[in-house]
C-alpha cells in the first residue's frame, strides 16, 4: 500500500459523513494505491473541541480537514496556526440560502470525492482549497 492520508470531517458537518466516506473508500484503497482513512473530528477529539486544540494535533499527522468554517482562514491566528501546523484544508462554503441540506452535503462530497483524492495526492500540506455548492474546489493563495 502506498502513502496514508487521514481526512477529518469537521464537527460542523455530520459525523455520519466521515463514517460513510471511510466505509465507501476502503475497497478503493488498494485500487488507488493509497490508504485513506476518514474520521470525524467529534469522534477523535471530542465534541466542542476548540480549533486551536485540534489543528496542531491534525497537523502532527499531516492530516487534511474538510470544513464549512471559513473563520479558520479569515482569522489571522487560526490561519497561521494551520499553516505552521501543516494542515491541509478544504473549505466548503455553504449556500447563502441557509446552508447545505444534509443530502446536498452528502451529494457534494460524493460528487467531488475523486477530485478531493487528487488534491490530497498532488499537494503537500499545508494547503487550502475552497469550493461552493456550485463550484469545484480551487486552490487558495
Amino acid at each position: 500500500m502506498g502513502k496514508k492520508y487521514t481526512i477529518y470531517i469537521d464537527e460542523n458537518m455530520p459525523r455520519q459523513l466521515a463514517h460513510g466516506l471511510h466505509t465507501l473508500q476502503q475497497p478503493q484503497n488498494a485500487k488507488d494505491g493509497i490508504e485513506i482513512e476518514v474520521l470525524a473530528i467529534k469522534d477523535v477529539f471530542g465534541e466542542g473541541t476548540q480549533d486551536e486544540d485540534w489543528i496542531p494535533k491534525v497537523g502532527a499527522k499531516k492530516g487534511i480537514v474538510i470544513t464549512q468554517d471559513f473563520r479558520i482562514q479569515s482569522q489571522k491566528h487560526q490561519r497561521e496556526l494551520y499553516l505552521e501546523s501543516g494542515v491541509g484544508i478544504l473549505f466548503l462554503n455553504p449556500p447563502s440560502t441557509g446552508g447545505f441540506s444534509y443530502w446536498d452535503l452528502v451529494k457534494k462530497l460524493i460528487s467531488e470525492w475523486e477530485d478531493i483524492k487528487r488534491i490530497i495526492k498532488k499537494n503537500n500540506t499545508p494547503f487550502a482549497f475552497r469550493g461552493t455548492s456550485r463550484t469545484k474546489f480551487e486552490k487558495m493563495e
